[in-house]
């Protein structure tokens, strides 16, 4: 049951969501997938259906973008999902693995480490030593799985995967087979297979895609949010859901707070205040919605359990702190530089200068 679990899966915890969109879609569905592709971007930017269901969104940002996404899908085209860190690639990407294949658990994590056998196959090693290479004897991989079931496959950060075990996917995408040549069999994609690959474009230089692969995939870039507003409506929306699964306080009084950490990120990724009027240094660090999500929910279990449960500046400091000073010293620099420089200089913002300051040293 999903009230059990930290974190449920996408399909888990917005099933009734799912359902209700289901037996609302009357059109045209790809094959295997479980909606339209109308109703996967609904899912995604959320809505309210005729029945009165409330969608909530789950991705604010272009709608064009989502639409490009969900077409590539229902496509022969794999999908790529580029952006900085913090763009909500791999929330993307599980909503929409949850949406059309009702499944978004087929993931391969990439890293430095990635085998071939991650994405492809791997063997049980005590059934090939007794019995010998058999099909029982073969562990498949999740692109084999969504491969064979005819569903969406998903692969975080394809930079990080070493370029041999990158170039495996060429065949798999180009030609739909994986060649199984100890068993002399070939796995025959079934209509529905997708992959839905991430990576960070900062990553440039890590490991680079070949031109062979990124021809396989269509690239939808995905920015940073527009303005405050959409970011503290992301940061505030997803801190709620994160609070409610760990039992602490409603964001909602703490929405100054959450502000000011979403200003402070803006300012400093941008390198100038919001009113274009000051420079300001940027630190070595991304400074990420996601980082802003995380400053704000260790603000709130700081607030829930040492404090009066209203998320306060002092509550946020730390975790800012953290958050902008990854190099000790010029990033120390930088942090104090713009306390000085703006922060102090805001008269409502007098609380947060000193919870920041008294940190800062």
């Amino acid at each position: 049951m999903t009230e059990t679990v930290l974190r449920p899966f996408a399909e888990q915890a917005y099933a009734h969501e799912l359902a209700a969109l289901a037996a609302a879609d009357d059109r045209e569905r790809p094959p295997s997938w479980r909606l339209s592709p109308w109703a996967v971007v609904r899912y995604l930017l959320g809505g309210t259906l005729p029945d009165g269901t409330a969608i909530t969104p789950k991705y604010l940002g272009p709608r064009r973008l989502v639409e490009v996404a969900v077409a590539t899908l229902a496509t022969d085209r794999a999908l790529l999902l580029l952006g900085v860190p913090g763009t909500a690639k791999t929330w993307v990407s599980e909503h929409l693995a949850a949406a059309i294949s009702g499944d978004s658990t087929l993931v391969v994590q990439g890293t430095a480490g990635t085998g071939e056998e991650t994405i492809r196959y791997g063997w049980n090693y005590a059934r090939l030593i007794a019995e010998g290479p058999s099909e029982k004897a073969l562990v498949p991989g999740p692109v084999y799985r969504a491969m064979a079931d005819g569903k969406v496959a998903r692969v975080e950060e394809l930079t990080r995967v070493p370029a041999d075990v990158q170039d495996s996917l060429i065949t798999i995408l180009s030609e739909k087979t994986l060649p199984v040549p100890e068993l002399g069999l070939h796995v025959q994609a079934r209509p529905g297979f997708s992959v839905i690959a991430t990576a960070n474009d900062r990553d440039k230089g890590v490991n680079e895609l070949s031109s062979a692969l990124r021809r396989r995939f269509n690239t939808v870039v995905l920015p940073l949010p527009d303005s405050v507003d959409d970011e503290v409506a992301i940061v505030a929306r997803r801190v709620g859901e994160l609070g409610r699964s760990l039992a602490l306080p409603v964001p909602d009084a703490g929405l100054a707070e959450i502000r000011r950490v979403v200003t402070v990120f803006r300012e400093l990724r941008a390198g100038r205040t919001e009113d274009g009027r000051t420079a300001v240094k940027s630190p070595s660090g991304t400074l990420s919605t996601a980082e802003a999500i995380s400053v704000v929910t260790g603000g709130l279990a700081l607030a829930a359990h040492f404090g009066d449960g209203v998320l306060r500046p002092h509550d946020v400091a730390a975790g800012l702190l953290g958050a902008v000073v990854k190099d000790p010293v010029a990033d120390r620099v930088v942090w104090s530089e713009y306390l000085e420089t703006v922060v102090r200089e805001r008269d409502d913002w007098a609380d947060f200068y000193r919870a920041c300051r008294e940190l800062a040293g």
